[in-house]
């Protein structure tokens, strides 16, 4: 429960610090004195977005501090999962700068909004006025139902279990769609792939055949010109070889002369070496040259699908068709091993929907058990608040689609007097009604929940009179197990309170405050008398005050 609530530079709060205790307690206060400032406060603790337009004054920080006493709720474990130290008196502090930025803390260990949030689901729940109309919505029918038939284990292993189906099944759209798409140019991929398979490509081919494409096309001109070149290295008489051994053999006779002759002597030598080593291989060479048209015409082929394949991938290169070919191979392989993969997702989804529907068989049919005991508790609680007529008829439908709480979809039928034909809730239950029949709730809940705190604001909107006192006596019931809240404008409920509290509006100078605090009896048999007959307290307002708190 809540003990202890400290606020500073809030809105109109400049400085607050208030205890609370167990039990039932009211707070009241004229409309606008700040009871709505208290909620935007203590909501900033429990994880609720703040701006600057929360600061009183925008040069100094805003501090809102609450300590809850939580010995008794074994959250030991959620402190332990989120890696924090746990205390049976936990602070938790949030902090907005000036420059607009907020720090939060429990235990003085810094935590972000949502470790904050999901901690105030343990600690307290602020039941504000729009919060009713959640009564129409299925979610929140659900939830009053699996609260009575204990349902919440279930629920969340479905919710886990549903997660992991989602996921898988949306991985499988996605693979099935990939396929799709892959089976549609599966054919022309396998064709383009043995196209490219079947020509045998390698690195640096093109260049080599292009090569002996035109030395094969030119046999006779290249056959002639070595001829040529043979008959001029060896001819007879005015051969080069013979001219050179000639040139040669004259050099040599002047070697003995000077180191200079010698030189000219050995490098006249080693070009004689050199030409007749090149004239040699010139024979070789013209001896392996000679027309071979049917190779000639084969390199052909092969050079025209080359530039064809080029020409029809938009590449310049053998290596560029080479990456092309295994790309187109990894698609070719790729529909095998996705139709494996396929195969393994329906399974593995096949399995989560038998583990879901079994579950949410079990969930509807424990549903179905808890609706007579639901309705009994209502109409039980809605008497005692002027509803004696009243009448609900709640209906489950199983369904084929998943649902994020099961396969169910729930009509909530409602009559409030005889004679009258259901209705669904939101369609046929006023207002005033509407705040009886979410009291009536709360209280059912507060039975199978162990939340320390509730706050009920303004949950009497629509009622008055004799109505309203059984409303304080349903809080006060609720209050033997739990710490109550409720702030009222009604004398009959604020009476009903072990505690109560106002809120309050001073003038100091230029600037304005909203205060809060614990009322006297004396100050709070005038606050009753007030909310009875307005600023001019009379006698009898004060008697009937003084008679609300006996």
């Amino acid at each position: 429960m809540i003990t202890s609530l400290s606020i500073e530079n809030f809105a109109l709060i400049e400085k607050l610090n208030i205890n609370f205790s167990n039990g039932f307690s009211t707070i009241t206060g004229e409309t606008g004195a700040g009871k709505s400032i208290l909620l935007g406060a203590l909501g900033l603790v429990l994880g609720k977005r703040a701006d600057l337009t929360s600061l009183k004054n925008k040069e100094e920080k805003c501090i809102v501090e609450a300590v809850f006493s939580v010995e008794k709720y074994n959250l030991s474990t959620f402190f332990e999962s989120n890696d924090l130290d746990y205390e049976d008196e936990t602070i938790i502090r949030r902090e907005i700068l000036p420059s607009g930025k907020s720090r939060a803390f429990i235990n003085d260990s810094p935590v972000n909004l949502q470790q904050l949030q999901d901690l105030s689901f343990y600690l307290i729940d602020v039941h504000s006025q729009h919060q009713t109309l959640e009564l129409s919505e299925e979610e929140f029918q659900f939830k009053i139902l699996d609260s009575i038939a204990n349902n919440h284990e279930l629920v969340l292993e479905f919710q886990s279990l549903l997660k992991s189906y989602r996921a898988s099944k949306s991985s499988l759209e996605t693979k099935r769609v990939t396929l799709s798409t892959i089976l549609k140019e599966k054919d022309y991929n396998e064709f383009l792939y043995q196209e490219l398979e079947s020509a045998h490509l390698k690195q640096g081919e093109l260049e080599a055949l292009e090569k002996q494409y035109q030395t094969l096309n030119n046999v006779e001109f290249i056959k002639e010109n070595l001829v040529q070149l043979i008959s001029i290295a060896n001819e007879d008489e005015f051969g080069i070889l013979k001219n050179l051994k000639e040139f040669k053999t004259l050099l040599q006779k002047n070697s003995n002369f000077s180191a200079e002759y010698q030189s000219l002597f050995e490098r006249t030598n080693s070009i004689l070496i050199e030409f007749d080593d090149i004239v040699k291989e010139i024979n070789r060479e013209s001896e392996l040259v000679f027309n071979d048209p049917e190779k000639l015409e084969s390199i052909n082929q092969k050079l025209q699908l080359i530039y064809n394949l080029l020409k029809k991938h938009n590449v310049l290169t053998i290596e560029e068709l080479i990456a092309i070919q295994s790309e187109l191979e990894g698609k070719v392989v790729s529909v095998s091993l996705l139709e494996d993969e396929i195969k393994t997702l329906e399974n593995t989804v096949n399995d989560y929907e038998i583990k879901l529907d079994s579950i949410a068989l079990i969930i509807t049919k424990s549903r179905s058990e808890a609706i007579p005991k639901l309705t009994e508790k209502l109409i039980a609680v809605l008497s005692q608040l002027g509803m004696p007529n009243v009448r609900f008829k709640i209906e489950i439908q199983s369904t084929i689609t998943y649902q994020n709480n099961g396969k169910d979809t729930i009509r909530f039928l409602f009559s409030a007097n005889k004679g009258t034909d259901f209705g669904l809730l939101k369609k046929v239950a006023s207002g005033g009604e509407m705040s009886r029949i979410m009291l009536a709730v709360k209280s059912i809940l507060s039975q199978y929940s162990k939340l320390p705190t509730i706050i009920f604001d303004e949950i009497d909107t629509g009622v008055s009179g004799e109505i309203a006192n059984k409303m304080g006596e349903i809080m006060k019931e609720m209050s033997t197990t739990m710490q109550v809240f409720a702030i009222t404008h009604l004398p009959q409920i604020a009476a009903k309170g072990s505690n109560h509290y106002k809120v309050f509006k001073t003038v100091l100078g230029n600037n304005t405050v909203s205060e809060l605090k614990l009322l006297t009896t004396e100050e709070r048999i005038n606050e009753i008398a007030e909310m009875l007959s307005g600023k001019d307290i009379s006698d009898s307002a004060l008697n009937h005050a003084k008679a609300l708190l006996k």
